[in-house]
């Protein structure tokens, strides 16, 4: 394998929703992740944001730092007010070797605010698109000039969520700006995981690896769920577990020549239904052995 899988605390800790969780301890997450067979972890909300004392906690385990999540406010701020607020983020990254900054607008997003249908996200006038991408290519610029590429996070309940959405976003930026192929948030907006490889593929530098269950999507939807409730309600899962085809997601990646360095399993649930444990471990035994199967 040329890829290395890695995997989010999500699955232990909920950084939406921090009571799924809770109290459940750094040390558990870590351990447990390593038993699993994983080679890094992304950030969560319990990790040290100081790489002087998160290395030496990351070393113990034999574990790599992936990336990780930025919120962006560039609908509301200037690049160079977007420069300054990143800094501390991207010099953690930077010192812990992350390959890539995971990035998603959130200004007036939903998807943390459990009372909030979806249906009542942001939406950007077709007029807004072109000085949102002008600004965030020039912010995809600074991070691969930092050494620390970009990935845009389309995600649920924010302005970049629909395969027309992530269509325009990436007419309207550019090549600094990669797209982070999430196979649980397109799933679970409609999309084909598959026109948006074919599509972006060569833009594509990271992969959020997460299942989806249809009946509790189908569930969302019929009641406009806020996200969180969707997530509480089972929606998403490990690969393997649910009805995307990871077999077909890989092969198109590998097609594709996709050159990220890791696959992320990213499947929040709460962990009290879902043994963080016994589900990291099923989803990345899924994962590694179609990874072999494809020679990614």
């Amino acid at each position: 394998m040329t890829v290395r899988l890695g995997v989010n605390p999500i699955a232990w800790s909920n950084d939406d929703m921090p009571e799924l969780g809770g109290a459940t301890p750094l040390e558990q997450c870590l351990a447990e992740g390593r038993e699993a067979g994983f080679q890094g972890f992304e950030l969560g909300n319990k990790f040290p944001r100081d790489a002087a004392a998160l290395r030496p906690i990351l070393d113990s385990h034999g574990l790599s730092l992936v990336s990780g999540w930025y919120s962006a406010g560039l609908l509301e701020r200037s690049v160079a007010e977007e420069i300054e607020a990143v800094q501390p983020h991207l010099r953690l990254l930077k010192a812990m070797g992350c390959p890539v900054m995971v990035v998603a607008e959130t200004t007036g997003c939903v998807h943390g605010a459990r009372g909030t249908p979806l249906s009542r996200r942001p939406k950007l006038e077709a007029g807004q698109w072109a000085e949102f991408g002008r600004r965030m290519a020039e912010f995809g610029d600074y991070l691969r000039d930092q050494g620390t590429p970009l990935a845009y996070h389309y995600h649920m309940g924010t302005v970049v969520e629909t395969p027309d959405e992530i269509d325009v976003f990436a007419e309207v930026t550019g090549d600094s700006v990669g797209i982070l192929l999430d196979t649980g948030h397109l799933t679970f907006a409609g999309g084909n995981l598959l026109d948006v490889i074919a599509k972006w593929g060569p833009r594509i530098n990271h992969v959020h690896c997460k299942d989806v269950r249809a009946d509790v999507l189908k569930r969302a939807k019929a009641t406009d769920s806020s996200f969180l409730d969707a997530v509480i309600d089972g929606v998403f899962t490990v690969p393997g577990d649910g009805c995307v085809d990871f077999p077909a997601v890989l092969k198109a990646l590998k097609d594709a020549d996709y050159r990220g360095q890791w696959l992320v399993i990213e499947a929040e649930q709460d962990p009290a239904k879902a043994h963080p444990l016994t589900y990291v471990t099923k989803g990345r035994q899924h994962l590694s052995a179609l990874v072999a199967e494809y020679g990614l």
